[in-house]
């Protein structure tokens, strides 16, 4: 089988992870990067982020034993000439374009779908959050978002539950990383707290995450409420869910297990740990849910505070999966046509 072709906007942080986890996978080739910045300066930085990471650049070109992969000095989606090489998917990593607008050149100019790595800001084809609603997707999708990582987080924390015990009610705080649209210091921005300084700060934000969550698990829609803190650490976020239950008699020792089971169950993208791990203890994980045993703690008789963990990394993962899911799609149907 032809491995997929791959074409990724945006060679930042997501973008940088998307390359490298490509690189490990035989079902990815990633033939071409768009990005304004220079291919020198993205390429050091690609080798920055991981020393053992045998890639060169020659003649503005990515080099290394799986490939090689075009570098292109590009601003937005309508500058990008997908159909020269000929790719199958484009992802989408720069996080500035979320609209239909700004995504539909991509499509224009010769990519057969996109996948977006962030949340959209209106309505596409499908949010597709790898481990809880894959099943959704269907070959006609073009335009596709891979979800957030707190997003698929909070899904797979949320869905981990309600699968097993009835929620009434819940309430979430996303403690946040700061990200690449944050400022280092007080500068202008699109409101009062984000025009604070991201590198120390904890800025109260609103999370998008609320309404995507609720699209994708019908039994928590209506019950859930949700706000972020941008707080000044690089690498590592954290959920922290407070749960009310319909049963009064659900103790920290049956979520815990519930966690533990549903680890076991699906190894590549949950996780638990019982060591007293922070932040920057979360760097480097695949999965897209890190679950706190020691944070599982009773909270009344029906409530229930837990904590879980989650980086990029993860999320980049799933966005990999999301491609495969729909290269499938393509797969089938140019076996159906021969």
């Amino acid at each position: 089988m032809q491995p997929i072709r791959v074409g990724i906007m945006g060679f930042g942080r997501v973008g940088r992870q998307l390359y490298q986890l490509a690189l490990q996978d035989d079902r990815f080739d990633v033939v071409a990067v768009s990005d304004i910045g220079d291919a020198g300066i993205l390429h050091n930085l690609l080798t920055r982020t991981d020393h053992d990471l045998d890639v060169r650049l020659e003649d503005k070109y990515l080099v290394s034993e799986g490939g090689r992969t075009r570098v292109m000095s590009v601003d937005r989606p309508t500058e990008t000439p997908w159909d020269v090489f000929d790719v199958d998917v484009v992802i989408e990593a720069t996080g500035r374009f979320r609209s239909l607008a700004d995504l539909t050149p991509h499509l224009d100019n010769g990519a057969p779908r996109v996948i977006l790595s962030a949340l959209p800001e209106e309505r596409i084809d499908r949010v597709v959050l790898y481990g809880v609603n894959e099943s959704s997707a269907v070959a006609t999708d073009r335009i596709v978002s891979a979800g957030s990582a707190s997003t698929t987080a909070a899904a797979l924390l949320l869905k981990t539950i309600a699968d097993e015990y009835r929620i009434e009610q819940a309430t979430m705080t996303s403690v946040h990383a700061y990200t690449s649209d944050q400022s280092l210091q007080d500068y202008a921005g699109p409101d009062y707290r984000r025009s604070r300084s991201g590198a120390e700060n904890i800025i109260p934000n609103q999370t998008p995450a609320l309404e995507w969550v609720q699209e994708v698990l019908p039994s928590v829609a209506g019950k859930l409420s949700a706000y972020a803190l941008n707080v000044p650490v690089q690498v590592g976020s954290m959920l922290d869910l407070t749960v009310a239950f319909s049963e009064p008699d659900i103790d920290a020792e049956m979520i815990n297990e519930l966690f533990i089971v549903a680890a076991a169950r699906q190894p590549l993208l949950i996780d638990t740990t019982d060591d007293p791990i922070v932040s920057s203890d979360v760097k480097g994980r695949s999965q897209s849910l890190l679950f706190d045993l020691q944070g599982t703690m009773k909270a009344g008789k029906r409530m229930m505070k837990l904590i879980a963990w989650h980086e990029t990394l993860g999320h980049s993962q799933r966005i990999l999966d999301v491609a495969g899911i729909y290269a499938d799609f393509d797969g089938n149907a140019q076996k159906e046509v021969s």
